[in-house]
This record gives structure tokens, C-alpha cells and sequence, in this order.
């Protein structure tokens, strides 16, 4: 996904790009070998990470440098939090190897959490030698100026949808009823409970289909089966994203229920995107971003509220015209807002923005 927004960003005459990435990526679910099959340019460094891959906070490059005596950069874009050791990292190579350079952070967080004295320290640190840092949502940059960050901001998520991979399906695979879809982990967060729950107050009969894993898969079995509706939920494990397309193809609508917790809440939702380019109706609780990235291209509910949701699922069932209305406005919101030929022109609009110095006095 990167190298694809980097190719789109390529082909602007006023910039040359030099990448560096891990050469491996580790969530809870996996990890996964990156290997570079879009981008154009040779201008790549893959680099090892050394810590806890998991954690992106508390985890380095394996480079002192990062190419940057060699390339010498004007821009120096590291897509790290201002609280992570990497962020750090990036800011000590800048000061040694590339001191003119404006360096842009990014940042997903939407709440201003309680830090520890040493994690505090690194923030001051990052936010102090920062000249920009983008947010994936309007209230990451309500937390950046409570933090005290005077600098440029401006809200690019980091990626975007390739509309040429994530596309409405020629035709809709037949099945009976209609299908409902949820994609991500399986944890408190997410608001599965009351999607369940929800599901069992339809008036009419759906299928909902649950792809991924965590630690209340077998909780949310047993509430399925409580619920009397056990036959009506599907769970299948994680797929690669390749293969997300074809699961949006047999839904009828996509539903990410997240509520907030005292430390996190809803940051962007890319499920929610991919569906919206596939032209699949999507549904979503009011945490967090939720809203912003939905627009009014599908339909809200109030978190935690299973009666509300119950009543969205049963109005898009009961409503062609509505399921094919949100249809095409997700569609239109992604392709104009989202795609990553999108991102990719509104980054380069902010680097000639950083490198006017008018806008740094």
C-alpha cells in the first residue's frame, strides 16, 4: 500500500523520493516479508527492526543514517509517532546527517493519553523538532495543540484506498438473505457484543460473517449461542488483503461497531473505505473518527447502543433504494477523498507547502 501512494507520489516532476520501510512487518496476527513490486524507482532501502515488532512504539531501524549523508534530503517524512523511540531515531539521523532538512512526523492519536516520565520526554523531544506533523483525523490535531505543538498540521491519513484493486464487483455472488460483514480483531474495543446482540433484534433473519481473530473469539461464540443465533454467525480467520475483495463481494454491508475505551477510540476505520470503493454500504458506531471518514455516505449509530444499531441494520435490509444510495455515495467519497491517488497529491501539495518558508515564519 505504501509503495503504491510512493509510485503516485513519483510522478510529480518536482520531487525525487528516497523510501525506506522495514524489511518485515509484524502485527499480532503474523508477520509478512515486503517485497517492491509497484514502485518505479530503485531509490529503496529495506531495513531490519530491532525490538518488538508489535509495538511501533518501542522499536528502532537498524541504520544510524537511513541514507540520508548520501541522498541528502530536503524532506525527511518518517510515518512514526511523536511518542515512539523510531520517531526519536529519525529525529537524531536528521540533526547529525540532514540538519536543513523539515522533518514531518504523522500521528493516528485522537486522545491526548496520561504518559510516562520517559515517554513524556520523547514526545517534548519529537514535538520540539518537528516542523509538520499530519494527522489521520481532525481530533489528532486538537491533541497535538494541547501538547503544545505550534508547528504545520494538516489531516492526510498515511494511506489511502487503491480503487484499482478495492472495486465494485462486476456481479454480486448469489446467495440467500442478506450478509453482514466485519473485519478486524476481536476484542473489546471493537464492539462485537453489541453487534451480536444487535443482530439478534432484526426483525428479519441475517448472516453476518466475522474474519479475523483475538482474544474473545470464543466469548463471542458463546453469545452467539445464547443469542439463538448461532447459525446466523460465520467466523473465518484473517486473510491477506488481496483477498478482502472478495469478501466484500458477498456482503451487503460492512459494520465496524467500535466503542471508545478510556485510552483509545476509533482512529480511521480503512475497512470501512475498502468497502465504501467496492461499493458496499457501510454502517459504523460514533467513535471516534468513524463519523469523519463515513461523511454521509452510510448510516451512525451511537456506540454501545445495540438497539440503535439493530434499527440501522434493519432499515438498510428494508430499503433498496437506501443500500443502492449509500452505495454510491461511499463510492463517490473514497474515489474524491481516499484513494490513494489522492493522498498521494495532497502530500505533495504539503511538501511544497513546508518548503515555502513563508509558512514557517
Amino acid at each position: 500500500m505504501l509503495e503504491r501512494k510512493v509510485e503516485f507520489m513519483s510522478q510529480d516532476a518536482d520531487f525525487l523520493f528516497f523510501l525506506v520501510r522495514p524489511k518485515q512487518y509484524e502485527d499480532a496476527y503474523g508477520s509478512l516479508t515486503l517485497h517492491s513490486t509497484t514502485t518505479k524507482t530503485d531509490n529503496i532501502l529495506h531495513l531490519s527492526l530491532i525490538g518488538k515488532h508489535i509495538d511501533p512504539h518501542r522499536v528502532l531501524y537498524g541504520s544510524l543514517s537511513f541514507s540520508m549523508k548520501s541522498f541528502k534530503p530536503d524532506i525527511i517524512h518518517a510515518e512514526d509517532e511523536p511518542d515512539s523511540l523510531a520517531a526519536l531515531q529519525v529525529l537524531s539521523a536528521r540533526r547529525l546527517f540532514a540538519p536543513k532538512a523539515k522533518l514531518i512526523l504523522h500521528t493516528w492519536q485522537n486522545i491526548n493519553r496520561k504518559k510516562r516520565p520517559l515517554v513524556q520526554w520523547v514526545t517534548n523531544r519529537a514535538l520540539q523538532g518537528s516542523d509538520a506533523i499530519l494527522c489521520s483525523n481532525v481530533e489528532g490535531v486538537e491533541v497535538l495543540h494541547e501538547m503544545g505543538f505550534n508547528g504545520l498540521t494538516d489531516i492526510i491519513p498515511p494511506e489511502g484506498v487503491d480503487i484499482e484493486w478495492f472495486k465494485p464487483s462486476g456481479q454480486k455472488q448469489q446467495k440467500n438473505g442478506f450478509t453482514l460483514l466485519y473485519a478486524g480483531r476481536f476484542v473489546e474495543e471493537k464492539g462485537l457484543d453489541i453487534l451480536l446482540e444487535a443482530l439478534s433484534l432484526t426483525r428479519n433473519q441475517a448472516s453476518l460473517v466475522l474474519v479475523g481473530d483475538g482474544p474473545l473469539k470464543d466469548i463471542l461464540k458463546v453469545q452467539a449461542n445464547r443469542l439463538k443465533i448461532k447459525e446466523q454467525v460465520q467466523f473465518l480467520p484473517p486473510v491477506e488483503q488481496d483477498s478482502m475483495p472478495s469478501l466484500y463481494a458477498q456482503a451487503d454491508t460492512l459494520v465496524l461497531p467500535s466503542r471508545g475505551t478510556p485510552v483509545w477510540k476509533e482512529q480511521y476505520g480503512r475497512v470501512l473505505l475498502e468497502a465504501m470503493a467496492c461499493k458496499v454500504p457501510v454502517i459504523g458506531s460514533d467513535s471516534g473518527a468513524i463519523p469523519e471518514v463515513i461523511g454521509d455516505a452510510g448510516l451512525i449509530f451511537k456506540e454501545n447502543d445495540a438497539g440503535s444499531l439493530a434499527q440501522c441494520i434493519q432499515n438498510l435490509m428494508e430499503n433498496p433504494t437506501l443500500q443502492k444510495d449509500l452505495a454510491e455515495r461511499g463510492y463517490k467519497r473514497v474515489t474524491s477523498f481516499y484513494s490513494q491517488k489522492e493522498i498521494a497529491r495532497r502530500t505533495n501539495d504539503f511538501y511544497r507547502k513546508i518548503m515555502d518558508s513563508k509558512h514557517l515564519e
